[in-house]
C-alpha cells in the first residue's frame, strides 16, 4: 500500500472533518425532523439537498483518498451555503418575507428552535457550511502542495 506524504495526509484530515461535520449535521436536520417533529421551511428543504449527498461524496473520497473529492463536494456545499446565508437574511430582516418560496406550510423567516437566545437552526445550517468550504478549500491547497 502506499504511503501519503505529509500534506495529501492533512488534506484527507481535513476532508475526514468535512465528512464529520456533514454527517453530524444530517443527523441532527434528521434528528429534529423525524424524532422531535419540527416540520423544515422549503428553504431547509433545499439545504438538505444540498447537505446530504456531501456524507456519500465525501466518504466516498476517503477510501482510498481522492483530492479530487473536493471537486464534487465543493458546488454542493457552496448551494447549500448560499441558500443558508439567503435563509438567515430572510430571519434578520434583510430580505421581506415576500420574496422567499415558502408562501405555504411554514415560513422560512420562523425561527422553531433558538438555544442559548441566539442559535437557530439557520445560523446553524449557515456555520456547518461555511465550516465544510473553509475544510475543502484548506484540504485543497494542502493537498496541492
Amino acid at each position: 500500500m502506499p504511503s501519503l506524504d505529509h500534506s495529501s495526509n492533512t488534506a484527507w484530515t481535513l476532508v475526514f472533518l468535512a465528512w464529520v461535520l456533514a454527517t453530524v449535521s444530517t443527523l441532527g436536520a434528521l434528528f429534529l425532523g423525524e424524532i422531535m417533529g419540527y416540520t423544515p421551511c422549503q428553504f431547509c428543504w433545499y439545504q438538505r439537498i444540498a447537505m446530504f449527498p456531501l456524507v456519500f461524496v465525501l466518504a466516498a473520497g476517503l477510501f482510498p483518498f481522492d483530492p479530487k473529492v473536493i471537486r464534487y463536494a465543493l458546488p454542493l456545499a457552496l448551494v447549500g451555503w448560499f441558500l443558508a446565508v439567503f435563509q438567515m437574511a430572510l430571519v434578520v430582516g434583510l430580505i421581506p418575507e415576500s420574496v422567499t418560496p415558502c408562501q405555504k406550510g411554514v415560513p422560512c423567516s420562523e425561527l422553531q428552535v433558538v438555544w442559548f437566545g441566539f442559535v437557530s437552526i439557520p445560523l446553524l445550517s449557515v456555520l456547518a457550511f461555511s465550516s465544510i468550504i473553509a475544510l475543502l478549500f484548506s484540504a485543497h491547497f494542502k493537498g496541492s502542495k
